[in-house]
């Protein structure tokens, strides 16, 4: 911590000492007469322009680094990894990257962390230098090179070289308190980034399905965490809302409802409107023909035919918006037809680059690495998805300036995604090493049979239906535990909606996203193990705690800012440790996209506290007469820091917790 604290003051000294000399040199420029009207002082005029710019400008980044530096939550992995880098850079000067491992300790007798960077060191020396030295005799030559920090206590050598830490009490002591004066603030990850996540994404005149559900709720999670490390996040709905099969639908439309352009068209079931004009293309050869004329009148934007595209677009959109009102999602929505207009562009610019072939009348693109094409256009001149993607990948990078392009899609898309992605770089829109372009793959959801999730009747299971049937077994599991009997009505409800939707989520959330995993109702409302009827539980009660002490917020903001955060047991201690490791796990995630990390991390906060409430009174009452006679605050504010940490990764994972349940 010393180390990166000490890089953050030398960073600050850097910038006042510029201003300094900045300030200096806008004097001497206004001393030579720079400011004045004299013609042949442009030059100088323009170079105290920039000068004053640069001054301002490093002003606010210094206002800014102030600011983070005293609020952010600091990342202890990082700072300890910032420490045992200067040490081993101490030690062995003449090594390129050599490894840097610090992670924390799985069991108390080992410290609170360890850096196992000897071992790899070691192999590092035989192979390049054919040097033998032990890792334990780096571990050591390491040690000595750790330079003065607040963060360790002591540090000691087990086995063969691994380096056990032991952090300072009064370290995280200090983090902790700042933590509830400060609230939760995200750590300090650099600059701010543009962050395009492409998520949901359901058919139009199609309803959403089960299928659907994975892509809503991850994407939602990881946009939620993007803005929360302040970086400035779009969330796209890349609906299928063009091409061929719209067609039939129109054709149809005109047929049911010849008088759409005047009277709104009572389009009750969209999924059943869809089945049979999908029969009727099928069956009727001149309906097929009168679909094929409305999709070329439709593409050629004929404005009777965009109205009925608006008008079966519009019944979707209000179907689509009642699921995403139920999960909480935020989305913009920029379907294929967004991109029409760009994809003759993007046809021409890779005939320019000399990329396309025709093959049977067909344009397509092959991509070094892959052995399927992409085909940009059809034989008929007419447009596919892959032009679409690209179209969608183009003005992602280009005109919305995406610095993180994510997209939530199923693992099924791999190979297309990936050769789009591909292309792209073939092409020179972007350079992998400055922008990620990523796709963030999912398996799929299966029934409790191990097969894909369907109905009894073998069908698709409706989104709308499995979010009924979550808020009808929520509200039964309510009543079984007799809660109707002690909550307002209101209280109930709110209950149900964030147990119904919060379980649905997290059951999704907590699994591996790159692996398929079993939809069940009753693992999911199960309140033991990790689930997120436990932890919304187990929130619920931590936040009663000072409740029924009758301390409120007001008490205990004075008290963060007065307290010592006593941490001599040591479950108090785990405790600590654990609330602090927040920050690692979010930036585990920026980099790997793999959300269950913070269930799994929010689990074992709550079974953390459990043993810690259960081994030290933070409440103390006469045994007689059930009287409060002491309040160990300190403990208190572990409960209350706990919380606070929960309530926040309960935000990210989009679950709403309640006071009362």
């Amino acid at each position: 911590m010393e180390a990166r604290v000490a890089q953050s003051a030398a960073r600050l000294a850097r910038q006042e000492n510029e201003i300094k000399l900045l300030s200096a040199e806008i004097e001497r420029l206004k001393n030579f007469g720079c400011l004045g009207v004299s013609p042949s002082l442009e030059g100088l005029r323009d170079e105290n322009a920039k000068l004053k710019y640069r001054l301002n400008f490093l002003k606010k980044s210094l206002q800014e680094e102030r600011s983070k530096s005293t609020k952010s939550m600091i990342n202890i992995n990082s700072c300890l990894q910032e420490i045992f880098g200067a040490a081993i850079q101490a030690a062995y000067p003449d090594l390129e990257n050599p490894p840097l491992v610090v992670t924390p300790s799985q069991q108390p007798k080992f410290g609170d962390y360890q850096c196992n960077s000897a071992m790899g060191i070691s192999q590092i020396l035989l192979k390049t230098r054919e040097q033998k030295v032990s890792p334990r005799e780096i571990a050591e030559k390491i040690v000595k090179n750790i330079p003065a920090n607040e963060c360790i206590d002591k540090v000691e050598i087990a086995g063969p070289g691994f380096i056990n830490v032991h952090l300072r009490k009064d370290f995280v002591s200090k983090q902790l308190s700042s933590l509830l004066i400060n609230g939760v603030q995200p750590p300090a990850i650099g600059k701010r980034k543009k962050v395009v996540v492409d998520f949901s994404s359901p058919n139009i005149a199609k309803e959403m399905h089960v299928g659907h559900l994975r892509s809503t709720i991850i994407g939602e999670s990881m946009s939620r965490l993007f803005e929360f490390v302040g970086y400035d996040v779009l969330r796209l709905n890349h609906l299928g809302d063009w091409g061929t099969q719209f067609g039939m639908l129109i054709a149809h439309l005109q047929d049911k409802f010849p008088d759409y352009l005047s009277v709104s068209p009572p389009i009750g079931d969209l999924q059943a409107f869809y089945k049979e004009s999908k029969q009727r293309f099928d069956t009727e050869e001149e309906f097929k023909k009168r679909a094929y004329q409305c999709v070329v009148l439709l593409q050629s934007k004929n404005p009777d035919f965009i109205k009925a595209w608006n008008l079966i677009c519009d019944v979707s959109r209000r179907e689509f918006q009642k699921i995403y009102n139920c999960l909480d999602i935020t989305i913009i929505e920029r379907g294929e037809s967004f991109y029409h207009d760009m994809m003759k562009d993007i046809v021409k610019e890779f005939e320019d680059k000399g990329f396309v072939q025709v093959d049977d009348g067909r344009k397509v693109v092959f991509v070094p690495g892959f052995s399927v094409p992409l085909t940009i256009m059809k034989s008929d001149g007419g447009y596919t998805y892959d032009t679409s993607d690209l179209a969608a990948l183009k003005h992602r990078l280009c005109e919305e300036k995406g610095d993180i392009l994510i997209y939530v899609v199923d693992s099924g898309q791999s190979v297309h995604l990936q050769t789009v992605f591909a292309a792209g770089q073939m092409i020179g829109w972007y350079d992998p090493k400055v922008t990620r372009v990523a796709h963030a793959a999912f398996g799929v959801v299966l029934g409790e049979d191990k097969k894909k999730f369907k109905t009894r009747s073998g069908d698709t299971v409706r989104l709308i239906d499995l979010l009924e049937e979550g808020l009808k077994r929520a509200m039964d599991k309510l009543k079984d535990k007799e809660r109707d009997k002690v909550l307002t009505p209101e209280e109930l409800k709110a209950a149900q909606t964030s147990v119904a939707f919060g379980c649905i989520k997290y059951a999704d959330l907590s699994h591996n996203r790159l692996n398929d995993y079993v939809f069940s109702f009753d693992k999911m409302l199960d309140d033991r193990g990790n689930t997120a009827a436990y932890l919304l539980y187990a929130f619920t009660r931590i936040r009663a705690i000072a409740r029924l002490a009758n301390i409120d917020e007001q008490m205990l903001r004075k008290a963060a800012r007065e307290e010592v955060l006593v941490l001599d047991h040591e479950k108090e201690w785990k405790l600590g440790k654990c609330i602090l490791r927040f920050p690692e796990i979010l930036q585990k995630i920026l980099e790997d996209l793999l959300l269950h990390t913070l269930c799994d991390y929010l689990y074992e906060l709550a079974t953390t506290f459990t043993e810690f409430y259960d081994s030290c009174y933070c409440v103390e009452k006469d045994r007689q007469t059930g009287q409060i006679v002491k309040v160990n605050m300190w403990r208190l504010l572990l409960c209350e820091a706990t919380a606070t940490i929960m309530a926040k990764g309960f935000d990210i994972l989009g679950i709403k917790p309640v006071q009362r349940m």
